[in-house]
């Protein structure tokens, strides 16, 4: 699973949680050492049609649609004669749209102090505290303040208060808010820059590489009905059939990883192969849920390409 990858040195934002373009070449140079890469199509074969994959498969899975995967990315591949699928949310691209969770990132990534962000946040709940019913904001820091295996408590608390925890106006607001006074007031032009275009992603299509959905607007999709599931899906599947997308048969990355019966249900309504979500692990063709399939991090496999097999490629063998 990949986001961001670029040359992080030299780009705007080098504090953004990505991946070195230099490190990505190494990593691939990993992968061909010790697996084989194999395509969406060729997944979906081996799940509808029992193709057999070859041993030690490996998909490459790039989210959210960014400029580096046209930019950074697709070179290396194409030099590499490797494929990858690639799942852009269409509402970002056909809209020039900044997505929520990305002008988070950036917030961060463009703030040194995340002490300044947390305090902002702060303020802001107990300011809407009594319009809102929102319990105190010491609460919300005690529920949400829990470090993962990428980020500290502080940047937990930020990230989940903006992406979930506050109502959605409130939240939109306060993300508004953090970005026009950390990155920029002109979000159309960062989107530009930000985002691929409708070509470029037909460009993709076009020499073999596997587009799938990210929904439209990159929602929780876990938090709407299904009437919103399904129009969600909707929209996404009439975006991967302008960009050359064969909707008889596709896939599906569920933005945040979450998913639930009832969008499982639509999906499997509108001809949906895989569904690939955030959890991670390795997956057993023998025995798993297609829709439900979980990935590995660009950070749980080496970036070096003469590095010695690690304990996911160890564990592999096994699975």
């Amino acid at each position: 699973m990949y986001h961001y990858v670029r040359d992080l040195k030299n780009s705007e934002y080098p504090e953004i949680k990505g991946l070195d373009a230099t490190c990505f070449k190494e990593q691939l140079g990993y992968i061909k050492k010790h697996y084989n890469v194999v395509s969406g199509h060729a997944l979906m074969d081996a799940i509808t049609d029992k193709t057999p994959l070859p041993p030690q498969p490996l998909l490459l899975t790039f989210d959210d649609g960014y400029i580096d995967h046209f930019t950074q990315v697709f070179p290396v591949l194409v030099k590499e004669r490797l494929p990858a699928c690639f799942f852009p949310p269409a509402k970002c691209i056909l809209e020039h749209d900044l997505l929520d969770v990305n002008k988070i990132h950036f917030v961060l990534a463009g703030t040194p102090d995340k002490r300044k962000i947390v305090d902002h946040i702060v303020k802001f709940i107990d300011e809407n505290r009594l319009q809102y019913g929102l319990a105190p904001s010491e609460v919300y820091w005690k529920k949400l303040a829990h470090p993962n295996r990428f980020d500290p408590a502080e940047v937990i608390f930020i990230k989940r208060v903006l992406q979930r925890e506050l109502p959605l106006d409130l939240r939109q607001r306060m993300i508004n808010q953090l970005f026009s006074r950390y990155v920029t007031r002109d979000t159309a032009s960062f989107s530009r820059n930000l985002y691929m275009s409708t070509d470029q992603i037909r460009t993709l299509q076009q020499h073999g590489m596997c587009v799938g959905s990210h929904g439209y607007d990159h929602f929780w999709l876990n938090t709407l009905s299904a009437s919103q599931q399904a129009e969600e899906i909707n929209q996404s599947l009439k975006f991967l059939t302008s960009v050359g997308v064969d909707t008889g048969r596709w896939m599906m990355c569920y933005p945040y990883g979450a998913y639930n019966e009832s969008l499982l249900s639509v999906l499997k309504t509108r001809k949906c192969v895989i569904g690939l979500t955030t959890k991670v692990g390795l997956v057993s063709l023998e025995n798993f849920d297609p829709l439900t399939m979980s990935r590995i991090d660009t950070n749980d496999l080496p970036k070096d390409a003469d590095a010695n097999a690690n304990e996911w490629t160890l564990r592999a063998l096994t699975t």
